[in-house]
């Protein structure tokens, strides 16, 4: 098993990463008067028995969340506080989030407003969760109008990544992955991006060694920004490469055309050629991540849907300053910049790609 850290002073915890972690998982827990696990149907009947038949402990809830993104809203974060109540979770109490981002996301935004908060660890099982989303303290979930509108920082008391869980991981999931991993080359580690092109292949068979490493460089970049920067006034921006566009784009279709990580990948293709169309990156280094994006075999082409409802669906988005449209654009290989369009500028360009 390899640990990492998140260094944030008080408010530091540990990164396990290692193969079947969940069979001995409760060895590594703190105490607490009870736990409450917080999963999604297909991720507990996959491994809540792995995880429930090595806990002795005498009061551990199961609360099953509904699966996919538009899961994530008020109602849903109503009904579990609800249901904690009713089970007398007190503030001696924690939270196991086990199952994908956005398992981890209304457990964790659960844990930090129940009873002012309560402690929560992560258990990530998806690629995309175990490299980006379980990491960091964001919490939220979605208003109609805006991606994650609705969220707090809040950290939790430990992340565990089982590896092995990426084996039961459907294809589709593994591409959305796909998506923060190669972000992490293109914001921070241009050599990363190198050795993601040299082992695509082996990323999509899930070459054991190859798999550790990547989640290991993806883990050790986001906790060095997130240390830096915890509430994101600054690095941790950077982060935000793709998502500008891939937010829309999940606003625009109701959460039901993509997956998150497909959404990403697609703004990470876009604004890429943003970045190009404004000389902010020459066409070779250009071409180097289109093509990257491409081998992921998602389609990048949405010209069906209307350039004017992208841009409407950006009005109210969280990073927006002054006005004007926050974009996270390559500026230099493993370097990116923020840049600031009005919705008319920002439009003129999407029109000329």
């Amino acid at each position: 098993m390899e640990t990492l850290h998140v260094n944030l002073g008080s408010q530091s915890y540990p990164i396990h990463i290692g193969a079947d972690l969940l069979t001995n998982l409760p060895a590594f827990l703190g105490s607490a008067e009870s736990w409450v696990v917080m999963t999604d149907e297909t991720v507990h009947g996959l491994y809540g028995q792995v995880l429930m038949e090595s806990w002795n402990h005498s009061k551990v809830h199961t609360i099953l969340l509904p699966q996919g993104e538009d899961a994530k809203s008020l109602t849903t974060v109503e009904a579990v506080l609800d249901r904690m109540l009713d089970l007398g979770v007190t503030r001696r109490s924690s939270i196991l989030a086990l199952g994908g981002g956005v398992v981890g996301d209304i457990a964790g935004f659960c844990a930090s407003v129940y009873l002012r908060g309560i402690p929560y660890i992560q258990v990530p099982t998806t690629l995309l969760s175990q490299v980006d989303s379980s990491v960091g303290g964001k919490t939220g979930v979605n208003l109609s109008r805006g991606k994650n509108s609705v969220g707090s920082f809040y950290q939790p008391q430990g992340v565990f990544i089982d590896t092995t869980t990426l084996a039961t991981l459907p294809q589709r999931q593994l591409i959305s992955g796909l998506a923060e991993v190669i972000k992490y080359g293109v914001i921070s580690d241009y050599a990363f991006l190198g050795f993601l092109e040299t082992h695509f292949a082996d990323l999509l068979q899930l070459e054991d060694e190859i798999m550790r490493h990547v989640i290991s460089v993806c883990c050790q970049i986001k906790a060095r920004i997130v240390a830096e920067d915890e509430k994101e006034q600054g690095v941790r921006k950077i982060l935000n490469y793709g998502h500008t566009i891939g937010h829309a784009l999940e606003i625009v279709t109701d959460y039901k055309e993509y997956t998150h990580g497909e959404a990403v990948l697609i703004g990470m293709h876009v604004e890429a050629r943003m970045a190009r169309e404004l000389e902010m990156i020459d066409q070779e280094y250009c071409r180097q991540i289109l093509s990257l994006i491409e081998r992921t075999g998602i389609t990048v082409d949405v010209k069906d849907l209307s350039i004017q409802d992208i841009i409407r669906s950006m009005e109210k988005d969280k990073k927006n300053r002054d006005g004007k449209v926050s974009f996270i654009l390559p500026s230099n290989k493993g370097e990116t910049t923020e840049v600031l369009l009005t919705q008319k500028e920002a439009c003129s360009l999407l029109e000329m790609l």
